[in-house]
């Protein structure tokens, strides 16, 4: 009789021994990349709110982390951070859903230009984007500003892929809003803080499976076809939607929306050697962590679970490769 199959499988391959055991401080080996990096590996981070974490543990620990679109000269930290500059690689403000992706991926590869982005005036007469309707505090003086700054961020954008090694993107939600007439997707549903709401024109999408993958799929072909070398690894947010308009209980659209995320970015590492995932919603999220990481409103994450992400992801990560050449003679080698 030959043995089962579970028979000679490690430790960690069963929830008694790598789990219920372990507890929630002695999981190990939740994550190794598979990819050899050099010691000067240059990072860059977008998406949800969640990213902001990895970029700022990036810088913490002397590791390349790219920022494209820095605040001007003289810039106090605070006001740079008030107005999104440092934040993410470059000025995008939050990339919630792979419709978004998708955007910046068509602006940096030139298929969309930067004055097709829809934009909106407030009652005071301001102008806000809709790719970045927060980005600035107050909105800007008029569409001509407006326009320019998306452009700048697209070239920031374009940059950050061209230049960096690892491209990590958070996803965030499945639940998104459109225009009908336009097909674009919005940051923010019309009406919230920006813009007004039409029923007539903008549409709740919840985005299945299928669209999902389809449009990261595209979006990082876009991104590959501007730099082949780039590896992208993936995250989902642990953080719990603030609101759902599916119609069903916020909570059980949170698991919906977050398991259809985390079921795309798992069939897209394992098919793609040059994509990767990173469990950190795992780590705050799965009965392992009782809710031990989240604050008393139960969506936000303290710095104690960020940290606790931190570490394992860093544990996981390999620079052990040799650092590329510098100097005069690097271009010819």
């Amino acid at each position: 009789m030959s043995k089962s199959p579970y028979q000679s499988l490690p430790a960690q391959a069963f929830w008694r021994s790598a789990v219920a055991e372990a507890g929630l401080f002695g999981l190990a080996d939740l994550w190794k990349s598979p990819w050899i990096l050099p010691a000067d590996a240059v990072f860059v981070t977008y998406g949800s709110c969640f990213a902001q974490h990895i970029s700022r543990a990036l810088l913490s620990r002397k590791l390349n982390w790219l920022n494209a679109e820095p605040a001007p000269g003289g810039t106090s930290d605070g006001l740079a951070r008030k107005y999104n500059y440092g934040i993410f690689s470059a000025r995008t403000g939050n990339i919630y859903t792979a419709a978004q992706m998708l955007t910046w991926a068509r602006l940096a590869a030139g298929l969309d230009q930067a004055d097709s982005v829809e934009l909106w005036t407030d009652a005071q007469g301001y102008v806000h984007d809709l790719l970045r309707p927060k980005i600035e505090p107050q909105g800007f003086a008029d569409a001509s500003a407006a326009h320019a700054s998306v452009e700048s961020t697209r070239r920031a954008f374009l940059r950050s892929v061209r230049d960096s090694d690892v491209f990590v993107f958070t996803l965030g939600l499945t639940e998104g809003w459109v225009n009908l007439e336009t097909g674009r997707s919005y940051a923010i549903c019309p009406g919230t803080s920006v813009g007004t709401f039409n029923p007539d024109i903008h549409a709740f999408r919840n985005y299945s499976y299928p669209e999902i993958m389809a449009d990261l799929e595209t979006a990082f072909d876009l991104l590959r076809g501007i730099n082949p070398d780039l590896k992208i690894l993936l995250t989902v947010s642990p953080v719990p939607l603030v609101a759902s308009a599916s119609g069903h209980h916020v909570l059980t659209a949170t698991q919906y929306s977050k398991s259809v995320l985390r079921a795309v970015a798992g069939d897209l590492a394992q098919h793609a050697g040059h994509i990767d995932y990173f469990p950190s919603y795992e780590i705050i999220a799965a009965p392992s962590g009782r809710g031990t990481f989240f604050e008393p409103n139960m969506r936000s994450v303290a710095q104690q679970g960020v940290d606790f992400v931190m570490s394992h992801f860093f544990r996981g990560l390999n620079v052990s490769g040799p650092a590329r050449p510098s100097g005069p003679d690097a271009a010819t080698l």
